[in-house]
């Protein structure tokens, strides 16, 4: 009898934390009963995207990250902008965010077999976390649904609360603790770098840092010079792009602190957690890959939770990129 009140207790405190977790709102099973077919959906649709090209895995989890530290984790960046309103899409730090097709797919299956009912804004974060699993066959964290679709998509927001690549470390902490995200969240999100590219002109700071074609002294100088012939200042592309984690920019591996440590971060902003004793003692931790990845998985969950919207204050749209009217 004792041992049965044990587990009935125990069971009790788990879902407690859960719900404390989350506001009480998202559950890993939200859909359970709504659309059973919520998560194979999202799965198989995501995992064939990434079988058939590994860069798809990047823009997702960007896509994710983008929408999240904008009015919330509620899929406002999929809104397309109309006459009136610039939305977040349109916004200079968001022009080269992709993977809106893949989203709009997920959506229109899920809408012929549970119409109404999955957000956009569950589909952005799964469809994320599927997007790094591929790779490994399995779920690598486990995502929280029940969020609402935001009704409001402003350029202005997104070009004044994303973090810069060219930030320093105490402009990153202030924005991430803005959100309730600390220090180690910071490092542990900032690793999905170990995928992914970057533009020129978001590091062409650190190859000319003073305007005299000096580099930046943070930066490892052989890598710099490879930097240049890449993105050379005479002749810049403007759709050139370089690897965030040099020779591993599709495997999502800890190759990025690696790299970080030797002064090999692409941007000023991966410099930057070198910079703080605190931060610079946590990317040492996380060269170990599950160090890394066990901490990666609880900030992505509460990233993922930012802003969220329930009730009233959100809907479930029709069309991920138009607001219900």
């Amino acid at each position: 009898m004792r041992a049965s009140v044990s587990v009935v207790l125990v069971s009790l405190l788990v879902f407690v934390a859960i719900s404390a977790c989350n506001g009480g709102v998202l559950s890993p099973w939200f859909y359970h009963k709504s659309c059973p077919q919520f998560g194979r959906i999202v799965r198989n649709i995501t995992w064939s995207k990434v079988a058939a090209n590994p860069t798809f895995a990047a823009k997702l989890l960007r896509l994710h990250y983008h929408d999240c530290f904008v009015q919330g984790c509620d899929a406002s960046i999929l809104i397309d902008s109309t006459v009136g309103n610039t939305a977040e899409k349109d916004a200079i730090p968001n022009r080269s965010i992709a993977g809106y097709e893949v989203i709009d797919e997920i959506k229109t299956k899920l809408e012929e077999e549970c119409p109404g009912i999955v957000s956009c804004a569950d589909i952005v974060a799964l469809a994320a976390r599927d997007a790094v699993s591929y790779q490994f066959g399995k779920s690598m964290w486990q995502v929280f649904s029940g969020r609402k679709d935001g009704r409001v998509s402003l350029a202005t927001e997104a070009a004044t609360n994303l973090p810069s690549g060219g930030a320093n470390f105490t402009t990153l902490q202030e924005q991430f603790a803005g959100l309730g995200l600390n220090y180690i969240d910071l490092v542990a999100l900032s690793g999905a770098h170990t995928i992914g590219v970057a533009h020129c002109v978001v590091f062409a700071r650190r190859l000319n840092f003073t305007g005299k074609g000096d580099i930046d002294p943070s930066l490892d100088p052989d890598y710099a010079e490879f930097l240049k012939t890449q993105c050379p200042s005479s002749k810049p592309n403007p759709a050139t792009t370089v690897e965030l984690d040099a020779n591993s920019s599709v495997s999502f591996d800890s190759h990025y602190f690696v790299g970080l440590r030797q002064n090999k971060g692409l941007l000023r902003s991966d410099a930057a957690l070198l910079t703080d004793p605190r931060a610079a003692s946590v990317t040492r931790r996380f060269q170990s890959f599950h160090v890394f990845m066990a901490s990666f998985g609880k900030s992505m969950k509460k990233m993922s939770d930012i802003g969220i919207k329930t009730g009233k204050d959100g809907e479930i749209r029709k069309n991920c990129r138009v607001v219900n009217a």
